[in-house]
């Protein structure tokens, strides 16, 4: 696995100008704690501004379309998103996949439009609450895996890999350390199974209500090499907690 965390900030359907005060504040403090990779994926319309006022950090977006361009209303292609300053891509969240029907064919092929242009991606996976009760959970994630990530042996170079329980989204709850490590190992065997020796550059992300007091202890399970973080993430002052706890990881 890469050795710095990586700690990645989605502001979701949040954020205007005003909010660039919360990303200078957050790239201020990537310049003291060097030992994190730190990005965040603001809304379409603060991509340019965020990267502008942002230097340190990774600035990314949150979706594309899996198209060139074309008569696509509403929808923005990968090489727009670069274009803006884009780095990175989040694909295939559980809120896509839920609200927009979205299928692990399409999350495939955001991917690969997104690579294609040379933007890294950040692919989504997770169980709902019923999946998981039912004994689902690995089988559910491990189909994702293989319908959602791109198959180029090259992927794994610009690929990481987010488990997002979809029950603890926005929720507060968080599963237990011994299922996230349970969940986050079979994810590194199913890359293993996809990709080869490259799977071991693969990050896998924990993503579902990561806070600043409990980021500590699940940034140090194995296998858990950063953090999808949404709601704490919307102010600088819980991200840089989190971001903290990741660069204090395996000191204490």
């Amino acid at each position: 696995m890469a050795e710095r965390p990586y700690i990645v900030g989605n502001w979701k359907m949040h954020g205007t100008r005003a909010m660039l005060s919360e990303a200078r504040a957050i790239d201020r403090a990537a310049e003291r704690l060097m030992k994190v990779e730190v990005a965040i994926a603001p809304p379409f319309t603060l991509i340019h501004a965020t990267r502008k006022e942002a230097a340190l950090i990774g600035v990314g977006a949150q979706d594309c379309h899996a198209a060139e361009g074309g008569a696509h209303t509403g929808d923005i292609s990968a090489a727009m998103l670069k274009d803006a300053g884009a780095g990175f891509v989040i694909i295939g969240h559980s809120e896509r996949r839920a609200d927009h029907d979205e299928k692990d064919s399409d999350v495939r092929a955001k991917a690969e439009a997104a690579l294609a242009v040379g933007l890294s991606v950040i692919v989504c996976v997770g169980e709902t609450e019923a999946e998981r009760d039912a004994g689902k959970a690995v089988r559910v994630v491990a189909k994702q895996l293989d319908g959602s990530l791109p198959q180029a042996d090259s992927a794994a170079e610009k690929v990481t890999v987010a488990y997002e329980p979809v029950w603890a989204i926005g929720t507060g709850r968080t599963p237990t350390l011994d299922d996230i490590e349970a969940m986050h190992r079979a994810i590194r065997e199913r890359l293993h199974e996809i990709y080869g020796d490259a799977a071991e550059s693969v990050r896998i992300l924990y993503g579902g209500s990561v806070k600043p007091d409990n980021a500590a202890e699940i940034l140090n399970i194995a296998e858990v090499g950063g953090a999808l973080v949404g709601g704490a993430s919307l102010t600088a002052e819980s991200f840089v907690g989190i971001m903290t706890a990741a660069a204090e990881r395996g000191e204490a």
